[in-house]
This record gives structure tokens, sequence and C-alpha cells, in this order.
């Protein structure tokens, strides 16, 4: 069985110390969440099956929370298995331009990954639209979270109506993949990938035995084209989001595409 796993962050100290996480330890039962050496995240994936998987760097207001020069130092390190998605600053356009298509054009990341929450402003924000522009002409996909913020910060720029469907209507070409399920707007989030063929979903931050009804009933029929799995490693690891797997009962094809032939697709990776 093959594995992609399309939402895992491997954290520094920068981005384990921010009191907005505090919400996920009490949920997850941890007192910490800390620095790991890359060996941890590549047990977690082989413990797993995982492999390959995409690895984003964060930006936000506050910086680099885990720089992209961290990202392209853990591919190097990983070569085959790790592949970036950049991180960039929302209020320097043109830097953010820039570094978008070096990342991509010299170091191979593979796409863009902007967490609205963190940013405070929703995907239809105008600080947003020179990025998708560039990710068009890159044929890289846009990742963001869509649904409620788990962390302690505002959950309204993750409503995927009608913020990331004026997205899609007006970026036609950009793949977007929309990560977190989309609850408690789950139907929102099924509706826009329905709608339009560039939309993805991706089933991090859940395990598969927990997924909203509405969410497995979709990834059952005709969303095993268009729904990618993923972990949010390290708050779960990829074993802990695939338990319910077979409960699913997904038959072959409909699995081979869900857990790592869409990623493939969305993401232009080659073969492991």
């Amino acid at each position: 069985m093959s594995v992609v796993d399309v939402w895992i962050q491997h954290p520094t100290a920068r981005f384990a110390a921010q009191p907005f996480f505090a919400s996920l330890l009490r949920w997850t039962g941890r007192e910490t969440l800390s620095e790991l050496p890359l060996e941890h995240t590549l047990e977690a994936m082989d413990a797993a099956g995982v492999d390959q998987a995409l690895l984003a760097a964060w930006h936000g207001p506050q910086g680099a929370l885990i720089s992209n020069d961290e990202v392209a130092a853990c591919m190097a390190a990983a070569p085959g298995r790790l592949y970036g998605l950049a991180g960039v600053d929302l209020t320097r356009p043109l830097h953010a331009v820039r570094e978008l298509r070096r990342r991509v054009r010299e170091q191979h990341f593979k796409g863009l990954r902007i967490v609205p929450w963190l940013w405070g402003l929703p995907p239809d924000d105008r600080r947003y639209y020179p990025l998708y522009a560039e990710c068009c002409e890159l044929d890289v996909p846009f990742c963001t979270q869509v649904g409620h913020t788990g962390p302690l910060l505002s959950s309204e720029p993750g409503r995927p109506i009608p913020y990331l469907e004026h997205v899609a209507l007006e970026f036609p070409e950009l793949r977007i993949v929309a990560g977190h399920v989309g609850a408690p707007w789950t139907a929102e989030a099924i509706s826009l990938a329905h709608k339009f063929p560039n939309v993805y979903l991706d089933s991090s931050a859940y395990k598969l035995s927990r997924l909203p009804a509405d969410f497995a009933a979709y990834l059952q029929a005709s969303g095993a084209k268009k729904v990618l799995f993923g972990s949010n490693y390290p708050m779960l690891t990829p074993g802990a989001c695939l338990e319910g797997l077979d409960a699913l009962a997904l038959d072959a094809s409909a699995r081979a595409r869900f857990l790592a032939d869409n990623a493939r697709s969305v993401f232009r990776l080659p073969a492991p």
C-alpha cells in the first residue's frame, strides 16, 4: 500500500512555542509541543507506510515559524521522501512572489501553503492574489486550511463559502487543496470540490475513524477522485490517522487514489 501524506510539519522551537497551540495540546493530551529530530518524523512515516510527504513551511505575522530554509534542509536530508510547501510573507507581495518562484524553480518545492487563521485574512484577500497568479504560472497548487480553527485564533477565515469560492471562481486554473475537512462547514467544502474541477480536499487533522459522516460518505463515493490523505503530524501521527481505513470499505482503485494517486497527480510527484 503506497501512501502520500499531504500535510505534515517538522516542528521548530519557534513553532512549538506559539501560545495558540494550547487548545491542540489539551485535545491531544500532551503537555508540550517540542522541536524534534528529523529521524522522529521519518520514523513516524515509516511506521505508517508513508512513502512521501508534503512538508510545510509556516510564515505568519510573527515571521517564519518554520522557514523555507529549514524545510529545504529536511528535503535534502530525505530526498525522494520529503517535498516542500513554501511559506511566504503576505505583507511583502513582490518578495513573496519571488520567494515562491525561487523555491519552486531552484529547490523543487511542490506548492504554496498559507494558513488563513494565522494571518487573520481569508483567502480572497487581495494580498494573496499575486501568489495565486504565480502558482498558476509555476503549475503548483495552493494549499490552505478550511473549517474551524483548532488553535486559539478566529475561525472566520476558514469558511469555504464565500472566501475560497471567490478564489476558485477568479482563478479557474489554480489547483487548490483545502485541508482539515472543513468542519463545521464540511458540506460547503464538499460542494466546492463538486463544483470546481481544480478544488481538492484533504483528510488531515482527523483520524479516518472519526471523519464527519458526510465527509466519509463523499470519500466513499465520487470524492475518491478529489480527496487526499493527510495527517497534520506532529499533532497526529500518520499511523493514528489511518486507523479506520478498512472500515471505509473503499475498493482497491478508490483506496489507491485517496492514499497516494490523487496527491501524486495534484502535486506532480514522482513515484517513490
